[in-house]
């Protein structure tokens, strides 16, 4: 069964090699940044698998809509889990990579994401804290509710939005980045995101995605100093649908 699925997920994600960006999924561009709308199933960077990125895929559509000749300068300060989508912030000017990750660390970057969960959580809003530790024996991340040794602090707001069929759709501001931060912490309150196996024993969605989707990102431009404020269309799934 296990092996079925996992055969299952791998060719999934083989079909997605085919992929290529489009103007469909720029959300927004101008000389120092790009920010997509990342599929699901696209790996945010390069990693065992040798899989194409985002970052080949962004500089490949750099290069052929500017005629570029050389080599693309491409900078990721921020990530996506391969199975979520939403909206990714890369810059296309080291001044501009240099000072997002600046902000970043600073916390002057606001991000909310959508999640489908299994389960209503107790109260309609409220805020998770939690120390999380990398699990690297089964690749993962454990959570814990106190600081244990070589734990870092995780903390997220959530705000409850309405049912949608069987499930439920959450808010969910980040105040901090962790891995798998959003994932984790929403089990710890048994509110499991749909679709992701890796921490809930649940069927996988059609696609091999999790229901976790990057819908909102703002911030002020790092060099025009502009506030951007950018929404990412859900993915055209039906269990973002209804």
């Amino acid at each position: 069964m296990f092996i079925s699925v996992l055969n299952n997920f791998i060719s999934e994600y083989i079909v997605n090699s085919k992929y290529t960006l489009t103007e469909s999924d720029v959300l927004y561009e101008d000389n120092h940044l790009i920010v997509i709308n990342k599929q699901s199933g696209l790996l945010s960077q390069g990693d065992k698998t040798n899989d194409k990125n985002i970052l080949d895929y962004v500089k490949a559509y750099i290069k052929n809509k500017y005629d570029k000749p050389g080599l693309v300068f491409l900078g990721l300060p921020h990530r996506l889990d391969r199975p979520v989508s939403g909206a990714i912030v890369l810059c296309k000017t080291s001044k501009s990579l240099t000072r997002m990750n600046k902000m970043i660390s600073e916390r002057k970057i606001d991000k909310i994401y959508h999640a489908i969960v299994l389960n209503k959580p107790k109260d309609n809003k409220g805020t998770i804290t939690s120390f999380l530790r990398k699990n690297t024996h089964k690749n993962k991340v454990d959570c814990f509710d106190q600081e244990v040794n070589n734990s870092k602090k995780a903390i997220l707001n959530f705000q409850y939005h309405k049912r949608i069929g069987n499930f439920h759709l959450l808010e969910v501001k980040l105040l901090t980045g962790r891995p798998h931060q959003i994932r984790v912490q929403l089990n710890s309150i048994n509110c499991p995101i749909l679709g992701d196996m890796k921490y809930h024993n649940q069927k996988p969605l059609s696609d091999k995605s999790i229901a976790l989707h990057s819908r909102f990102v703002e911030f002020i431009h790092p060099v025009s100093k502009v506030k951007i404020s950018i929404a990412a269309p859900y993915p055209d799934k039906p269990w973002w649908s209804n």
